[in-house]
């Protein structure tokens, strides 16, 4: 697998900026995290139920 690296890693940045804005870039970072934290939570066989169980325990 190739390794990007810092410069490459500020590049992919700048691009987002670019393409998106200052505006929408925070909230597609918070979707995108709600999806991984999604997909782990399928992976792992939790769901809702359970966390709302776990929480009120």
């Amino acid at each position: 697998m190739a390794n990007i690296g810092i410069p490459g890693l500020i590049l992919i940045l700048l691009v987002a900026l670019i393409l998106f804005g200052p505006n929408k870039l925070p909230e597609l970072g918070r979707a995108a995290g709600r999806t991984l934290r999604e997909f782990k939570d399928s992976v792992s066989g939790k769901d809702e139920k359970e966390e709302k169980n776990d929480t009120k325990n």
